[in-house]
Formats: C-alpha cells, structure tokens, sequence
C-alpha cells in the first residue's frame, strides 16, 4: 500500500480543477488509484483539458492482475496507465477498509451509465469503439434511453483483424473530428488495453477508458448480472456458469494463482515493480 500524487506529465489549462494526492493499494505490481466517481470525473476534466495527449483508464480486476502476472509487456501497459481503477469487489472492500472510505468500484457498465448522467452538465462527448457489428449502435441507444441530452459524437466497429496504417489514420481523424473527448474501448483485455496505449498520444484532449464486455452487455448480446450478485462480489460465478467453456480458466485457475502470488507479494518474495528498463517513469 502506497500513496501516489494524482499530476499530469504535461502543462495543463488554468481552469482545470486541482486535484487532491490519490491514495494507491497494490495488487501484483500494479498501484490502484482508490477514487470516488466525482473525483474521477475531476480528473477526466483536467485531462480534456490538456490537449497535448490523451488520457488513459484501466479497470483492472483479478484477471487482470494474473495476465500481467504472466506477461510483463501486459503488466507494463496496466502501469503506464494515467488511472488503475478498482474492477472488484474485494479489491473494493479492502481498499475502503484499509486505504480509503469514499472509493468506488470503477467497473466499466457502471462508469459509463455515471458518466452518460454527467455528460451534458460536463460537456462529455462520447466515441464508442469495439463490439460486433450493430453493438455500438445499440449501446448508443441504451445509453440515450437514460441520459436523453448525452451526445454520442461517433462510433466504429472494427474488423476482426488488424487494421492497416492507413485505416487505423483515418480512425484516429474520424475520432478527432466528431469532437468526442470520452472514447470508451470494448476490445477485450488486454488488446484493448494496448489499443489505447498506442493511440493515447494520437488522441489529444481524449479520455480513452478500457470498457471490456461493456459492449456486450449494452448491445444485449449477454446478459449481466443483477445488481445483487454484482454487488456480493460473485459476479465471476454468474458468468462462469453462463459460459463455463471459456470462462473456467480465468475463473478457477487465475483465482488460484492470484491468491498465491498475492501472498508472496505481501511477504517480499515476489517483487513486481515498474521494469527497470522503463526510462520514463509513470505519474498519474
């Protein structure tokens, strides 16, 4: 557990609000920021802000944790992120025990319908990028269902390939001329991941947030958990008994080797640190 100064690496507008030290709890190498909703959204005010880079948001939960665990590339894209959300409830409930009260769980579906509610008052403009065919759309309209001011500035569907440079370009200047300043990234842990960290200096003035399987629950494609089950902490179950043929792996497992190498973290065994390579270090 450690804290760290919530500043940015680049010069900032006068009018950005000030933001307090964000207190951090460390799971496998990665520093968690212990925020509250509004305090985020303080943050992705400052960032819209500054136009020389985008911002980056990674929500990182036990899955996460074991992946960047098992691939350090994986682990050093989770902490060059400019945020390191609580994707978990027990991660939740340790860190408002032992860090910080007000914290909240910045699960993807949650964040967006909070900051779909916020957006006109903020002046958020949201690009949704990800999903299968027809999935942004409807997410669009799941989303202007509750918050009827919110501006959806655009959408895109990628292929499932790689896109080619001059397709990716043209991604890139679609995003900056809809005016959208909230891009939220549903590829997949961790490509979408990766996805923002090689457009977040592309994307100036841009909030690029990691929104996993957001883009299927909104489109309908799967059916999320209820509220209840979400908030007892088993939502892995549900959704390990909803697709055990995938899921079971990361869900029995990741599990075990998260507990395991938790233990010898917090004992001093295992150390996983920023790479020593890493000649710039990360400030959030």
């Amino acid at each position: 557990m450690n804290q760290a100064t919530a500043t940015q690496r680049t010069s900032e507008s006068p009018a950005a609000p000030i933001l307090e030290p964000v207190k951090t709890i460390r799971f496998l190498g990665l520093d968690l920021h212990c925020v509250s909703y509004q305090e985020m959204f303080d943050h992705f005010d400052r960032w819209i802000a500054d136009l020389s880079r985008g911002h980056s948001v990674a929500l990182i939960n036990v899955n996460c944790c074991v992946s960047g665990l098992l691939d350090r590339k994986v682990r050093q894209i989770y902490q060059n992120a400019d945020l390191l959300g609580l994707d978990s409830m027990p991660f939740l409930y340790v860190a408002r025990l032992l860090v910080k009260k007000q914290s909240d769980r910045l699960y993807a579906p949650s964040m967006m319908m909070e900051t779909a509610n916020v957006a006109p008052a903020r002046n958020y403009r949201f690009y949704l990028y990800g999903g299968s065919p027809g999935a942004p759309e409807a997410m669009g309209a799941k989303l202007k269902s509750v918050s009827p001011a919110l501006t959806i500035a655009g959408s895109f569907s990628p292929p499932f390939r790689e896109l080619t440079k001059e397709e990716d370009d043209a991604v890139c200047k679609s995003i900056l001329a809809s005016g959208a300043n909230i891009v939220w990234v549903g590829l997949g842990s961790p490509k979408q991941d990766a996805w923002i960290e090689r457009h977040r200096e592309r994307l100036p003035g841009c909030v690029l947030i990691a929104s996993g399987a957001t883009f299927d629950f909104f489109s309908g494609r799967i059916r999320q958990a209820p509220v209840w089950i979400r908030k007892a902490g088993f939502e892995w179950l549900y959704r390990l008994f909803q697709d055990p043929v995938r899921l079971w792996k990361r869900y029995t497992v990741y599990n075990i080797l998260f507990l395991g190498a938790l233990f010898l973290e917090k004992i001093g065994v295992l150390r996983l640190g920023p790479d020593a390579s890493q000649t710039t270090p990360t400030t959030h």
